[in-house]
């Protein structure tokens, strides 16, 4: 973990509720795909924890963030040339040396934040994972550009049709049977959804917790795991399949 200044570059709206946002600063910090930050706001007496979508050593740090209530309304309002109090490298990220030979890469909504990042890496690696990202509808549905220039496999789903197949990211993952292991980041329910799908022979689940401290100080954000309690924040996000309980 580093605690350092992060200079705001850029910010795009790419929905009606989410922002790109591009800063500068010093990434030493960061080593791997699903780790994330901790950014401190004035007035708020909480850091709000985003997701990384991506990093360069050089020193670009990219988030996606949805505008779920004040302190993230705030965050996107920020005009370029703004200085962040930024802690980094928080959480434990993606292990690629686990993801086997037919990985699918699944997220929902905003949790496919940390996916971008992640595939970028795993096609890097001589890795050729398939994408599948759920919205509710076409509206909501954001980096599939970004996703396509990479060149990896993308399926898309949502819940009205309007794009992709009609239905979930599991309906995604049940067209594609040799897919058998999973990384993949959304809210609990869709976690739960595709930890039950019967192809999986293992996978990492990226899961969400409102987080007091963001290091594992409070306690927060614990979890029940079959090892026993867990923080999302320190010993997570990343929990493997087989540990996980519901």
């Amino acid at each position: 973990m580093k605690q350092s200044l992060f200079t705001l570059e850029h910010t795009r709206q790419l929905t009606a509720d989410t922002y790109e946002l591009v800063l500068s600063g010093d990434t030493s910090a960061i080593t791997a795909p699903g780790q994330f930050v901790n950014i401190e706001l004035p007035g708020k007496f909480l850091r709000r924890p985003i997701s990384i979508c991506n990093w360069t050593k050089e020193g670009a740090l990219m988030l996606l963030v949805k505008v779920v209530g004040d302190g993230t309304k705030q965050l996107v309002r920020c005009v370029p040339g703004t200085e962040l109090d930024v802690l980094s490298g928080l959480g434990n990220g993606f292990d690629l040396t686990q993801a086997g030979e037919h990985p699918i890469l699944l997220g929902g909504g905003i949790g496919i934040a940390p996916l971008y990042g992640l595939a970028q890496r795993m096609l890097q690696a001589g890795m050729t994972p398939t994408v599948g990202l759920g919205f509710r509808s076409q509206a909501d549905a954001f980096y599939l550009e970004e996703f396509g220039a990479l060149g990896c496999r993308l399926m898309v789903a949502t819940e009205d049709g309007s794009l992709g197949t009609r239905g979930f990211v599991t309906d995604i993952a049940r067209n594609v049977p040799e897919c058998d292991y999973v990384l993949c980041c959304g809210p609990l329910p869709m976690l739960k959804a595709v930890h039950a799908l019967p192809q999986l022979t293992g996978g990492q689940f990226s899961f969400e917790a409102r987080m007091g401290c963001g290091f594992g100080a409070c306690v927060g954000c614990s979890v029940p795991t079959v090892q026993g309690t867990k923080r999302v924040c320190k010993d997570g996000p990343i929990l493997y399949k087989e540990e996980i309980v519901w």
